[in-house]
């Protein structure tokens, strides 16, 4: 009985996936990643922009990316940096962060998290606060998306700092 579970479940999901609920929930469940390096010849001081392309989970099952065809009002939900490499990086060493996103090309970019008041000490993860006033469904429908992260170091680092981006969104089913 439990076999013929297993063959049953991933054909209910694949009719379901056409479904603006599943969708949006979906969407709403995997954030968008990516790891951006932040190079140990980077001015302290001094705004300094690195990019990167994002995807969700999700949409790794899908021939050209593009699974949001049937969400709405996507807008962003949470976001939080944490250190890779080096696992212990202190975020700390950044006075200020900025995420924007925007489509592959660049075009549309919206500031959708940013801190500017970074502690000394907070560590190797932070959440940062979002701006969720944009509009994100343009993007989302893009098999990738790019990320800018434009940061400012308050001490200079010894090593190529590894973050990683996590930005988690929220969707509601699109009426037709």
């Amino acid at each position: 009985m439990k076999r013929k579970v297993w063959f049953i479940l991933p054909a209910i999901v694949f009719i379901l996936s056409g479904c603006a609920m599943l969708q949006s929930v979906i969407k709403s469940t995997f954030p968008y990643t990516t790891t951006l390096e932040i190079p140990r010849t980077s001015a302290v001081g001094v705004e300094t922009s690195v990019t990167g392309m994002a995807n969700s989970f999700d949409q790794d099952f899908k021939k050209d990316g593009n699974n949001a065809d049937k969400v709405s009002k996507v807008r962003m939900e949470s976001a939080r940096v944490e250190s890779r490499d080096p696992h212990d990086f202190n975020i700390g060493n950044l006075t200020s962060l900025k995420v924007y996103m925007s489509k592959a090309d660049g075009t549309d970019e919206v500031l959708v998290a940013s801190r500017t008041d970074i502690t000394a000490g907070v560590g190797n993860v932070m959440i940062l606060d979002i701006d969720n006033t944009h509009l994100l469904e343009k993007m989302v429908r893009e098999a990738k998306v790019r990320i800018k992260m434009v940061y400012k170091l308050r001490n200079h680092i010894d090593v190529n700092a590894h973050l990683h981006i996590v930005l988690g969104l929220a969707a509601i089913p699109r009426r037709n």
